[in-house]
């Protein structure tokens, strides 16, 4: 082959790889740039799918809906489309009215750099739906969800409320936030340049799991009777605060949950946290005479006394280790069952001292005294119950009255229904079945019994000499229902201020149940302060509002009156 040949060879070889060269380098540019294109005008995003939380309902079911979420929007903005075409005062004057803001701050989250601003959150979509036929630019919407409480404040300190990042911060919302909350689907999609959605270009979608429902033993009818009439006993007598909790005896169920004064879930963020403060469960306070049942009930079950047995009260003032104890009445010589229903503060502090230290003590923590009751509920305190060891020698005196102790208004309850219960001593509970969304039972509350701190024949001896207090002659007599044997305590607690019990700040109080021949419903309404003028004794304040409860609730569960229950029983 001639050297002419072989030179064209190599031209034609070089030029062929130059002209592949060229092309394939206007084919990356070519790719380069319609993907430029193309990423200016759709962004690829991946989102999370919000998860509706479960609902929640009285024992009645469905029909009864205390809590559910709302499909809302957060208004937002791209300040920088705001600024690049100049019309952040037009779109503020546009939208002030629409979200009901002012213009001026509207102006300034539009007039920031950046290419996001939340203009206001939670918009229902009506609204939202207003903004959108605007057509304004740069203004588009996230959706969200608002956790919404159709009977405002009712029950609002047992439900609790969510905060706006979607966390159970109070009540049966925080203690069951795990089952309530669900769990968030995934989504894969892209937006055009006005951050729309192209459906078509939709990726991966993994659909949100809704959160399981929640049905509490609560019932929003006996919760309605409560919550009236602890508004009125409050509010009648002036008071500080006030509560009132229903239970049912034989299972540990709360029928009803009342604080006053109330807050609203819907509006959490404009209430103290004192307001929101479920004080059925988190207020400690010495309980005055409303212990005394369970100190006596203690005596009888080690035969330390009877009914019968005789004690003398000294005529209304005690010395004892140098200390003075006085009745509110002078009394002499009573029985057991007389010191019960006059309410003798020297006769019960002659049985605590008759017991001792160490067996009281015992008697105590088996009535759940100094330890969680184990509510389902956030916040419980323990009360307070030191130690034997840490008790001086006048302290078995003075706790048997209900001094130098402390409980919460729960504990106290639970015990009064153990003696109601044959001596058993339940868990109170407020959940009554977690469902999930198809159908799924996740929980059912049973009945639990947590021990028997007396024995069967005491617990009905006890019952009868509380039956007592509600008649005539009894400091209880105001409780006294027509139809129904009520048996309770009333109780009339002077407050520790700067250290020293004062002489008017008091805890008026009742705690009783019925109906004693075999009880139903247990009930404990506390006045926390009442106004001094009218009267401040638990006999003045409280037990009239236990009555009324106790008469409606009554009647609302179809509980058998005592004379049918006494002829069905011969």
């Amino acid at each position: 082959m001639n050297e002419k040949a072989v030179k064209f060879r190599f031209f034609s070889a070089g030029a062929f790889f130059a002209l592949a060269l060229a092309g394939l380098g206007v084919r990356l540019m070519f790719l380069h740039f319609g993907m430029a294109a193309r990423a200016g005008n759709n962004h690829i995003y991946t989102t999370s799918i919000l998860a509706e939380r479960g609902r929640i309902f009285d024992r009645n079911g469905q029909q009864n809906m205390l809590a559910l979420d709302v499909a809302v929007k957060d208004v937002c903005a791209d300040p920088s489309i705001a600024m690049r075409l100049d019309n952040a005062s037009m779109l503020a004057e546009r939208l002030a009215p629409l979200l009901d803001m002012a213009e001026d701050g509207l102006a300034q989250q539009l007039n920031r750099s950046g290419q996001f601003a939340r203009l206001k959150r939670f918009v229902p979509d009506a609204v939202a739906d207003r903004i959108a036929a605007e057509r304004l630019p740069g203004v588009f919407f996230h959706d969200t969800i608002l956790r919404r409480y159709p009977q405002g404040s009712s029950l609002g300190h047992v439900i609790g409320f969510v905060n706006y990042e979607g966390q159970g911060s109070a009540g049966v919302e925080q203690r069951l936030d795990r089952f309530l909350r669900g769990a968030p689907g995934y989504l894969e999609s892209a937006l055009n340049a006005k951050r729309q959605e192209l459906y078509e270009r939709r990726g991966q979608v993994i659909p949100a799991m809704i959160g399981a429902d929640v049905f509490l033993t609560l019932d929003q009818n006996i919760q309605h009777i409560v919550e009236r009439v602890l508004e009125d006993t409050v509010t009648r007598h002036r008071a500080k605060a006030g509560l009132a909790i229903v239970q049912r005896v034989r299972t540990g169920e709360i029928l009803a949950m009342a604080n006053w004064p109330v807050f609203d879930p819907n509006s959490f963020t404009e209430s103290t946290p004192e307001q929101r403060m479920n004080r059925a469960v988190a207020y400690n306070y010495e309980p005055g005479s409303t212990f005394k049942p369970m100190i006596v009930a203690a005596a009888l079950n080690e035969g330390l006394a009877t009914p019968d047995t005789v004690i003398d009260c000294e005529n209304g003032s005690w010395l004892y280790l140098n200390r003075l104890l006085r009745d509110v009445h002078p009394y002499g010589l009573l029985s057991l069952a007389d010191v019960v229903q006059k309410s003798s503060n020297i006769g019960t502090a002659k049985l605590g001292v008759r017991m001792g230290d160490r067996l009281l003590y015992r008697y105590l923590r088996a009535f759940g005294f100094g330890e969680r009751t184990g509510i389902d509920l956030p916040g419980e305190e323990r009360g307070i119950v030191h130690p034997v060891g840490r008790w001086s020698r006048l302290d078995s005196s003075r706790i048997a009255i209900g001094q130098a102790v402390s409980v919460t208004p729960i504990q106290l309850l639970n015990a009064l229904c153990a003696i109601a219960n044959d001596g058993v001593l339940m868990r109170p509970h407020v959940v009554k079945e977690v469902r999930r969304a198809d159908g799924k039972v996740l929980f059912q509350a049973r009945p639990e019994a947590l021990g028997r701190p007396v024995r069967a024949e005491t617990a009905a001896t006890v019952a009868r000499m509380l039956q007592r207090v509600t008649e005539d002659g009894g400091t209880g007599r105001r409780a006294r229902l027509d139809g129904y044997d009520v048996a309770g305590k009333t109780g009339t607690a002077q407050k520790v201020v700067d250290g020293v019990y004062s002489r008017t700040a008091y805890v008026a109080s009742f705690a009783g149940f019925l109906p004693v021949e075999d009880p139903e419903i247990g009930i404990l309404v506390l006045i926390d302060e009442p106004g001094t003028e009218a009267g401040y004794y638990g006999g003045l304040v409280a037990a009239p509002a236990f009555r009324q409860i106790a008469g409606e609730a009554a009647l609302y569960l179809d509980v058998l009156p005592s004379r049918y229950r006494l002829a069905q029983s011969r």
